[in-house]
């Protein structure tokens, strides 16, 4: 039935795409036979540029044969291990390109992709989208912040590059990951800290010299009071204490970046005083993942800063083996400026773009994947696996198979649920998120997890959230004349940070921050931040932010 199906969607595809068929093609994208009558299958390379994310054991797992029977496309994965940044500046200067590239829809990453879309070495999606209605959705106006939409989909005289995906459909679909720092229960306890008496910095100090202090040991080995994950993630998250977004108003009504105020030089010296003192871990910057959740496997880490799904993931083994080892938040904590009954303030956008290098070997298939993937139909395949298989439709919502839920709770991995073809990269490119008001939730997140989360939600958000919606200043900088020049050394400002945090002294800390200032203001700054303040004057412009 699914090779009937796969030639009716050829003789449709040849009708109404001017570019040919998307079977039958004799290009090296191609593989199988058309001798015994039956279409080709095509391979497509896929880069999923997250730094950890990982594939399936097995060859094809039953998610992506479904894929290949719906789409005549089969995938190859390929996983970044690293830093996502200096992965995307690979690919484009060495030129390996996959045949469609997913990853993170900000930061250093999306500049990246921009300027490549900017240099026209993209595939102009513009003509095309008219032929593929569940794409043309994740270009819509409506569908994307109005400020990424200015600065990444909209921003290249009419063509567009850029896919937006898993931008929330709904406002329930908004997912608060909930960011913050979070200590080991057993380990509170032990040193006499009610996690939720720690509000301020000094608290937070205090609580983190108390577990040094204490002369913990696990595995032998010393107990670190604050870890993270790979390459520092995300343990800088202190910062909002210390200021509460990226530009400050400067008291007359402009702005300025933060790294240029004196909130930023205290939240550096804090976090050097921190290294200095044994309190966070002396690896965090340049350790890889698997060693970072190696650490929490083997009991050595007190305190963890990033979000709370991937601190309940990685600290899943040792709890189960060590039971009250769980991460608890800590406060919340305070933020700097915020009055004290205000809504967490999050920036909830999709977190991918996907895009289409014009090397691509097939760009006919690989947007027909694209498409079938961000269907309704493809999302809940991405998200629950397969109907019958996996999971069931009762009541209009998708409930797990037993035998299955049992199987991926069981298994602290994830790579039974990965051999199922569920968590290997599909779901970034499933379009918008509409994991609520599509499907029913996570169907496979276990109870004791989803009693975690609203424990914490609890605690970390008294005040509920908001959604930021104003102007965020750097997107208006990253406009200005000036920015060609001024970016590179702009792009410096978290190495300096790192840099000045492993300083011998407060001093040369900031003998590394006063030089890269200078640098920054003689590549253009002055001239890039008053087009700044032009551009946003009388306009509502984003002055909380917390990480999401």
């Amino acid at each position: 039935m699914a090779r009937k199906g796969l030639k009716i969607a050829s003789i449709v595809l040849a009708a109404t795409l001017l570019s040919g068929s998307l079977y039958g093609c004799s290009n090296s994208g191609n593989e199988g036979s058309s001798g015994d009558g039956k279409d080709k299958v095509v391979t497509l390379k896929v880069l999923h540029n997250w730094n950890g994310s990982t594939g399936a054991d097995v060859d094809m797992t039953p998610i992506s044969k479904v894929i290949e029977e719906k789409t005549g496309v089969k995938v190859e994965w390929e996983y970044t291990k690293g830093s996502e940044v200096e992965k995307v500046n690979q690919i484009f200067t060495t030129e390996e390109l996959p045949d469609i590239y997913t990853g993170p829809a900000w930061g250093g990453e999306l500049d990246v992709i921009i300027k490549a879309a900017k240099e026209d070495q993209l595939v102009d999606l513009s003509d095309k989208l008219d032929k593929y209605p569940n794409l043309a959705k994740l270009v819509a106006k409506e569908n994307v912040p109005p400020a990424l939409y200015e600065k990444a989909i909209d921003a290249y005289g009419g063509k567009k590059y850029l896919l937006l995906q898993n931008q929330p459909a709904s406002d329930k679909d908004g997912m608060d990951w909930l960011y913050g720092f979070y200590v080991r229960k057993d380990i509170a306890e032990q040193v006499g800290i009610d996690p939720q008496s720690v509000v301020t910095k000094d608290d937070l100090y205090n609580m983190l010299k108390k577990i040094k202090d204490a002369n913990l040991k696990a595995n032998g080995l010393p107990v670190i009071p604050l870890g993270g994950f790979h390459n520092g993630w995300a343990v800088g998250i202190g910062n909002t204490m210390f200021y509460p977004t990226e530009y400050l108003d400067k008291g007359d009504g402009t702005l300025e970046h933060n790294f240029f105020s004196k909130a930023y030089e205290e939240f550096t010296l804090y976090y050097r005083k921190m290294i200095s003192e044994g309190l966070l871990d002396n690896e965090a910057f340049t350790q890889t993942d698997p060693i970072a959740k190696e650490k929490i496997n083997q009991g050595r880490v007190a305190v963890l800063a990033a979000h709370y799904p991937a601190i309940l993931d990685a600290s899943k083994d040792y709890v189960k083996a060590n039971p009250g080892s769980d991460y608890v938040p800590v406060g919340p904590l305070e933020r700097a400026g915020a009055e004290a009954n205000r809504p967490a303030d999050l920036n909830i956008q999709g977190n991918n773009v996907t895009v289409i290098p014009k090397k691509s070997k097939n760009v006919d298939a690989a947007l027909k994947l694209l498409d079938f993937l961000a269907s309704d139909e493809g999302f809940m395949l991405t998200r629950y696996g397969i109907e019958g298989t996996h999971y069931e439709m009762k009541d209009g919502k998708p409930v797990a198979k037993q035998e299955f839920f049992d199987k991926f709770t069981a298994d602290t991995s994830g790579k039974v649920r990965k051999n199922e073809g569920i968590g290997i990269g599909f779901e970034s490119m499933a379009g918008r998120d509409q994991l609520n008001s599509l499907g029913g939730g996570d169907i496979w997140a276990d109870q004791e997890r989803n009693t975690a989360m609203e424990n914490a939600r609890k605690i970390m958000r008294p005040n509920g959230t908001q959604l930021i919606s104003a102007f965020n200043p750097g997107d208006v900088m990253a406009k200005s004349s000036q920015w060609e020049m001024l970016k590179p050394s702009m792009d410096k400002i978290g190495d300096a940070w790192k840099e000045a945090v492993y300083a011998k002294s407060d001093e040369a800390a900031m003998k590394i921050i006063n030089d890269l200032r200078k640098q920054i203001k003689s590549t253009g700054y002055d001239e890039a931040i008053q087009f700044v303040n032009a551009e946003l004057k009388g306009k509502e412009v984003v002055k909380f932010g917390m990480p999401n």
